[in-house]
């Protein structure tokens, strides 16, 4: 085997406009190949991290509290013993937090927006640090109370900058008009659709907009350090917590906003705890994700077709080229099989090294565009929650791709290498062209 290695290696070196030819061809196909990996994986990457750090957590323990029947509000009460009883069953936790939830309108001397309300801690938000990009004045600001952050589209609309106050309103669980007047100490880049529904107000703030008790928050928020860990985790809280004497909603995989008509219709009173997912809470970003790979998929199943055919038919060249070479080696007693495996490791040979090389420059491509931090157009920005086009390779991904093309590379091989071994060694030795 080793011998045949060295011919393949001896053959690839003496027909070098072939080889660079062919070699070029797949470094190219296994380049692009890692390219629109990197794509669909960074844009991936990039929805995922952004919509789970802004609006919900890997695994949420929600729920809603009813002070009658048709009543409700997604609020857990008492959230800091339910927290303790979760960092003891999850021991694959990388950080919780909790998040008031609510709807209100910001209104500001020239206009107003309806956002969604998120009242947090932000020194706990270590997520936020990560996926906001703060164009004016410090994410620091919200340690302070009755302030807010919104993003860079709220605040044209709204006609504020840094150091404005604005006046949030939003009814109580009685039902009872209440608002706050708050002061912007944040506006942060446009993240996708995120930036028009979503601003933030430390958690105190919230509480004070919906007359909620201290311990009293809307969710739960669970970052786990492996997203594969999500459904054995939410699995898992639904056993202890109910063990612990929480009384549990039935299953359902819904955003919270959409189980009010549910809860409403439902006799109980008093609270239950929800347990979802990211999936649940923000199908629209799995919709899309879904979409992408089916895209993705297909570019690349396009893209490997045409290349296998543009191989295949090259390598038929070549051994028309070298006919009268087979002719040589078999009239000198080489075994067809023997021929079947010289061209064989000759097209693996060629597959290794042209597969490495354009991993190399898929790879290169990759950094160069991150390092230069490309704006994508607004409707792009919409759908994958960036301004930015970030690629993610990961070295999986990138020895995946060169293993699957030197495979097929080889693979294809197959039929032209058998064809050459049937030749006979008297027509081989007497072909012309």
């Amino acid at each position: 085997m080793f011998q045949l290695f060295l011919i393949a290696f001896r053959n690839l070196g003496t027909h070098r406009r072939r080889t660079l030819l062919l070699g070029g061809a797949i470094a190219g196909v296994t380049a692009l190949l890692v390219i629109l990996q990197g794509l669909s994986s960074g844009m991936q990457e990039s929805m995922l991290r952004s919509a789970t750090t802004l609006m919900t957590g890997h695994v949420n323990v929600g729920g809603f509290y009813k002070l009658a029947a048709g009543q409700s509000a997604p609020v857990v009460t008492n959230f800091p013993k339910v927290m303790e009883q979760i960092r003891k069953d999850v021991p694959e936790l990388d950080y919780a937090v909790q998040r008031g939830r609510g709807w209100a309108k910001v209104v500001s001397e020239t206009g107003s927006v309806q956002a969604g309300i998120g009242g947090i801690d932000v020194t706990t938000e270590t997520g936020f640090r990560k996926v906001l990009q703060i164009r004016e004045g410090t994410l620091d600001g919200l340690n302070e109370p009755n302030t807010l952050l919104i993003f860079q589209q709220q605040a044209e609309k709204l006609g504020v900058k840094v150091g404005d106050t604005v006046t949030i309103v939003a009814p109580t669980m009685r039902g009872i008009n209440n608002t706050v007047d708050v002061r912007v100490v944040a506006i942060a880049a446009n993240v996708g659709m995120l930036s028009s529904f979503n601003v933030y107000v430390p958690s105190a703030t919230l509480r004070a907009l919906y007359r909620l008790k201290d311990d009293t928050t809307g969710a739960i928020l669970l970052y786990l350090k492996d997203l594969k860990q999500v459904p054995a985790v939410q699995a898992r809280l639904r056993q202890t917590l109910a063990a612990a004497g929480y009384e549990l909603m039935d299953n359902d995989p819904r955003a919270f906003w959409m189980k009010f008509d549910t809860v409403n219709r439902e006799a109980w009173t008093g609270q239950k705890l929800d347990i979802t997912n990211w999936e649940d809470e923000i199908s629209f970003v799995k919709w899309t994700l879904t979409a992408l790979n089916i895209l993705s998929g297909l570019l690349i199943a396009i893209l490997l077709v045409i290349i296998c055919v543009g191989i295949m038919n090259t390598l038929w060249i070549a051994i028309r080229e070298r006919t009268r070479e087979i002719g040589t080696l078999r009239a000198i007693g080489m075994q067809r099989s023997r021929v079947v495996w010289m061209f064989l490791m000759e097209a693996l040979t060629l597959g290794a090294l042209g597969t490495l090389a354009g991993a190399g420059l898929g790879l290169l491509v990759c950094t160069l565009v991150n390092a230069a931090q490309i704006a994508v157009p607004k409707v792009v920005a919409v759908f994958i929650l960036s301004e930015t086009l970030t690629l993610a390779v990961s070295p999986k991904v990138m020895l995946g791709s060169m293993l699957f093309i030197t495979a097929c590379t080889t693979a294809i091989s197959l039929i032209p290498s058998f064809l050459a071994a049937r030749l006979k060694p008297v027509t081989a030795m007497h072909h012309i062209g």
